[in-house]
């Protein structure tokens, strides 16, 4: 396990340490959730590329945070 410190810009980006984007390319996708107080970035795969928000919400989440993901 790895654990790193970053910062969130202005304008909402942030930066993955260098040490942490290995086998992470330019133009891949990454599915970012929230959970209370947590945010959790995954590396999307190629057989995830056809799922929706949705189902991936109700795949990987609680009802709760599915129907966070409703409106997004």
């Amino acid at each position: 396990m790895q654990i790193d410190t970053t910062k969130m810009s202005s304008r909402g980006q942030v930066v993955i340490p260098i040490e942490m984007r290995k086998g992470i390319n330019e133009g891949d996708k990454l599915i970012i959730i929230k959970r209370d107080n947590e945010i959790i970035l995954k590396k999307s795969l190629p057989e995830t590329a056809l799922w929706s928000e949705k189902s991936l919400a109700k795949t990987w989440l609680t009802k709760e945070e599915d129907e966070a993901w409703k409106d997004l």
